[in-house]
């Protein structure tokens, strides 16, 4: 079974001892500070997947880490997890934890990528926009990339919506190399 789906199991398990035990609030922020952590520090990572270092020592490392800033829930749960050798699984747990999360509360996260900063009132458009389209309360992180030359590129799960002058200049390239074929 690949870590995605075991990962997801775990995910729904926690989810729901997060329901019984009215702390879904605490332990979301405690997996969003999870795979922030991981995301920042890869080393983490692979000691948590790497099988030769003890149970014990995996465990002394998340408290170390994590013990004072997680809740008890939290804190049980990572020592579950180590202790029945499923580390390699916690950091795809923790992602897939939030995505269920942002699915239970309809939350929508989108991306836009533009050659500029973006002004207060683009990004308010943008986030009507997305929610008159899918619903929901949308998240909109910003991105800069000047490469795009002006445009922007929006990205809402796995639909893309790109305005960018980079694309369409690629896309009249390609159309000239076939007209001159």
């Amino acid at each position: 079974m690949s870590e995605l789906t075991v990962g997801a199991r775990y995910a729904k398990s926690l989810i729901d001892l997060a329901l019984e035990q009215n702390a879904l609030e605490a332990i979301k922020a405690d997996m969003d500070l999870f795979v922030q952590t991981l995301k920042e520090n890869p080393e983490l990572q692979t000691v948590l997947r790497n099988p030769i270092i003890s149970h014990d020592k995996k465990i002394k490392i998340l408290e170390a880490i994590f013990s004072s800033k997680v809740s008890k829930a939290t804190d049980g749960f990572f020592k579950i997890m180590i202790t029945k050798s499923r580390g390699e699984v916690l950091f795809f747990t923790a992602h897939e934890f939030v995505n269920q999360y942002n699915l239970k509360k309809a939350i929508v996260k989108a991306v836009v990528t533009s050659a500029t900063p973006l002004s207060e009132e683009n990004k308010k458009q943008i986030t009507e926009l997305v929610r008159a389209e899918v619903g929901g309360n949308i998240v909109l992180q910003t991105k800069v990339d000047p490469q795009l030359i002006g445009g922007f590129v929006l990205t809402v799960g796995d639909r893309q919506v790109d305005t960018s002058i980079a694309n369409s200049l690629k896309k009249l390239k390609t159309e000239f190399a076939h007209k001159a074929l």
